[in-house]
């Protein structure tokens, strides 16, 4: 099952080291991540060509589950093969997962934990702008053409004004870029195609294992029927979610609390909140969740159960996704349709991007968002009585810090923290 990658002239302990400040960094959801990613890999440690990050990028979007958790897969796995893929995926994804079940456990003993929130304030503000400088990053090398401008505005309107599926956004935005691409052979900066597909199924097979005989056999030996119930739910959840990780929490909040009903609604605008203030994939919520619905069912043993059975139902179809299709993601960006198909989905990014921006700045500057129906037409109307002028304040403070200043991610995350939390010692945080 060997696979040949790029030779890389780094040892593994010292990307790893990446890999693990990414994963501290990685605040406020899928833009901010991956606009966290480009900077480090691409930017500062140019480990990976822009056309080589875009081209991962866009596959990462088609599949189901957390992009970026998957991009930065990708990324170890370009580097040092399914060890760097498995160092950099975990790594993107265990800070965040420690810190939620630490939050988890402190919650079902305590209930809410208001001032934890209050303290994320500036950290919100700060992901705001960082979300902010990756549109106009990706912007300026995605949209090179009338097409892609024309994709992107589409994409825009159709996610967040027409509510159209995302897949169905790529899948159009896929089929112009096919359609009017430039059919000139692209050879430059490739590796060619070097796995047979007997090899791909074999890969296929050994993660599909991976993936399901844990949350098999977890259930048989602890005899806890709820084990096999939501490792069913998360499995599935893994592969029919489409559309990032917005479109996956908006299913899985109707499921979980009025389907299933695992969880209170108010529980799980907690979960929300906890998942968006802290390092990781936004969908490491789905470990809170598993907790507070096992602590429900039968206290912490099966609480710590649930919320591991969560995590491998989650995460492991992400890594069987990257090790399966990374082998061919440069070979099909060098085909000159299929690179067309790719580039306009790139474009289409930048409005899924926009629309990302656009939700977590009014959810994060005010208390009440209504939506309101015209027609076919979704329209997030705030209340303007409920906002919150620290995080406003916040925002332009972080946003001077980056944009004039031009400090580092880690300053500007470390200054808009500071600034939040004594926001809420002084009692200016609501």
């Amino acid at each position: 099952m060997s696979q040949k990658i790029p030779h890389s002239p780094l040892i593994l302990s010292q990307a790893g080291r990446e890999y693990l400040k990414v994963g501290l960094l990685s605040f406020g959801g899928p833009a901010a991540q991956i606009a966290l990613m480009h900077k480090v890999f691409v930017e500062d440690r140019k480990w990976l060509t822009e056309k080589q990050y875009l081209s991962a990028l866009n596959f990462c979007m088609l599949l189901p589950g957390p992009e970026a958790m998957q991009l930065s897969a990708y990324i170890g796995w370009r580097l040092h093969g399914v060890a760097g893929g498995l160092l950099a995926g975990l790594l993107f994804i265990l800070p965040g997962a420690l810190i939620i079940a630490c939050l988890a456990i402190f919650y079902v003993y305590f209930g809410d934990l208001a001032w934890l929130k209050a303290a994320f304030l500036g950290v919100k503000a700060a992901v705001i702008v960082i979300v902010i400088q990756a549109l106009i990053r990706v912007s300026k090398k995605a949209l090179i053409g009338v097409l892609h401008c024309s994709v992107a505005i589409f994409a825009f309107i159709g996610i967040f004004v027409l509510e159209i599926p995302y897949p169905l956004i790529v899948i159009i935005s896929g089929v112009l870029g096919f359609i009017y691409s430039d059919m000139t052979p692209d050879n430059t900066d490739i590796t060619p195609l070097s796995i047979s597909l007997p090899q791909t199924i074999l890969t296929f097979t050994l993660w599909l294992m991976i993936w399901l005989a844990p949350l098999m056999i977890m259930g048989w030996m602890t005899n806890w029927g709820f084990l096999y119930e939501v490792g069913a739910f998360f499995s599935k959840l893994a592969t029919v979610t489409f559309g990032g990780a917005y479109a996956v929490l908006a299913y899985m909040s109707q499921e979980v609390v009025f389907d299933l009903g695992w969880l209170t609604a108010p529980q799980m605008m907690d979960a929300l909140g906890f998942a968006e203030t802290t390092p990781g994939p936004l969908i490491l919520v789905t470990e809170f969740v598993g907790f507070v619905a096992g602590y429900k069912q039968a206290g912490l043993p099966l609480a710590f159960a649930a919320a591991f059975a969560v995590l491998w139902a989650t995460f492991a179809p992400c890594f069987l996704w990257i090790f399966v299709g990374a082998p061919y993601i440069e070979w099909i960006s060098a085909q000159p349709r299929l690179k067309g198909a790719l580039s306009t989905i790139t474009a289409a990014v930048v409005g899924v991007i926009l629309s990302l921006s656009i939700w977590f700045g009014l959810h994060a500057m005010f208390g009440t968002i209504t939506k309101l129906q015209a027609g076919i037409a979704t329209f997030w109307v705030p209340d303007f009585h409920t906002v919150n002028v620290t995080v406003v304040v916040l925002t332009f403070l972080a946003a001077y810090l980056a944009f004039i200043r031009h400090l580092s991610l880690l300053s500007l995350l470390g200054i808009s923290a500071a600034l939040g939390l004594a926001t809420s010692l002084l009692g200016l945080s609501g």
